[in-house]
């Protein structure tokens, strides 16, 4: 009896539990190979929610799916650990221990083969190793990170509420590096959830207004989407007290507030990092496979990793090339999906013999939301041009952007689920918290 082909996806993420799910349901249940998932962390979240999270608008324990049980759903299985280390000749990885709160192993050390790799690990902020930044500034790379950062705020809030003396200067202001999508969204979704508080009757501030403050070193607000999305959004932006200050670059983070290069000083106590990616260092240590200088896995247009063909990556970790352009597929979660799609059609060829699915991405715009604010966009292509961008914005902008999640869902549970999910939280909305206080 032959060995059956092992595929081993590093990384639970958009495309890694998409790919996952689909191996499983195909290859899996049919018997014709064996698929592992390995992650560091027991639930998926996605991740274009985290500002959400953040906030504490949504509950993101209400919305996480669990890797073991999805796993065995899917006719999958599911590791748990971080990956650290790759052989390539002998053809296997790493995962480094798992340890418990006390300090105890909770799972050992362990290796594994496997017949093709795929990396699909996401990527961090990156601080550009800016003074200050990592010891004084919140991150939003995770679920984790992200309750942290509400926890935070929420307790600053408390204390603000009960203290006797007046409030410091930028005690209970934000400032928030970054005017990309993630930048936006958290300033207007924070706005909603002071809203939301000071309804639940704890009034911190509330005879001093709290500011808002985005700073980018760009020139507008989401550089990367058309200038009128980006003059729509800062209006809104506007409409809400929230100061932007673009062509600023940030010097230092200390405790009370950012420093620019050009010499200003924006207080605030609350600082949040959003300006930026990398993939994970240790990208760059794994037995040769090439990087990029942001430790990003060079792939070609098959999403095989330049120095090894039996080893892909997809999603922010990968620089894939794009045709007619000098610029690498862009790091989105719509990426990530295209790449697993076509993934899955080359590991099923691979399986037969036969040679990959090139990849080809295709831009479909990009939706920012605006909390219970605005929606405002670019989609790609009309009736009459598919490579024109159409601005969209309101409640047309908002229904696509609410479906992006809901083809996500679709990826993993299918359609019955999805129209169950929906109509659940149609019925149940009423009854649901606002607010997450605590």
């Amino acid at each position: 009896m032959s060995k059956k082909h092992h595929i081993v996806i590093v990384g639970g993420g958009a495309g890694g539990l998409e790919l996952a799910t689909q191996l499983g349901d195909s290859l899996g249940k049919k018997g014709l190979a064996e698929i592992t998932l390995v992650d560091g962390t027991l639930t998926h979240f996605w991740k274009p929610l985290l500002h959400e999270v953040a906030a504490g608008t949504i509950n993101s324990h209400i919305d996480e799916l669990s890797y073991a049980a999805h796993a065995r759903a899917h006719y999958f299985d599911f590791r748990l650990g971080y990956m650290d280390e790759l052989n390539r000749a002998n053809k296997t990885i790493s995962l480094a221990a798992t340890i418990g709160k006390n300090g105890e192993t909770v799972i050992p050390r362990r290796s594994f083969g496997y017949d093709s790799l795929v990396i699909a690990v996401g990527s961090q902020t990156n601080d550009f190793g800016t003074k200050g930044v990592a010891k004084h500034c919140l991150f939003l790379d995770s679920q984790k990170q992200a309750q942290h950062f509400q926890r935070t705020f929420l307790e600053r809030w408390m204390i603000a509420c009960t203290q006797e003396e007046d409030l410091r200067e930028g005690q209970l202001n934000v400032a928030i590096a970054g005017a990309g999508a993630t930048g936006v969204e958290l300033a207007a979704e924070l706005h909603t959830a002071i809203h939301e508080m000071i309804e639940h009757g704890f009034n911190a501030g509330a005879d001093k207004p709290i500011e808002f403050t985005i700073i980018d070193a760009a020139d507008r607000v989401l550089p990367v989407l058309p200038e009128e999305v980006s003059a729509s959004t800062e209006k809104v932006l506007a409409d809400l007290g929230v100061n932007v200050l673009t062509s600023e670059m940030i010097c230092e983070a200390t405790p009370e507030g950012f420093h620019t290069q050009s010499g200003q000083f924006v207080p605030a106590e609350i600082k949040v990092w959003a300006a930026g990616i990398k993939a994970p260092e240790w990208l760059g240590q794994l037995d040769g496979l090439e990087t990029n200088r942001i430790n990003q896995l060079v792939v070609k247009n098959t999403l095989q990793t330049s120095m090894d063909e039996d080893i892909f990556a997809i999603g922010d970790c990968a620089s894939c090339p794009q045709p007619n352009s000098d610029r690498p597929v862009p790091p989105r979660a719509q990426s990530a999906h295209q790449q697993a799609s076509i993934l899955f059609k080359t590991l099923k060829r691979r399986i037969k013999g036969q040679p990959p699915v090139e990849f080809i991405y295709s831009d479909k715009g990009s939706l920012v939301n605006l909390s219970r604010y605005s929606t405002v966009g670019a989609l790609m292509g009309n009736l009459f041009s598919k490579s024109t961008e159409v601005k969209i914005e309101g409640f047309f902008a908002r229904m696509a952007y609410v479906s992006l999640y809901k083809m996500h869902q679709y990826a993993l549970h299918g359609l019955v689920w999805v129209l169950l999910m929906s109509l659940a939280n149609v019925l149940t909305k009423g009854i649901k918290p606002r607010m997450k206080l605590h």
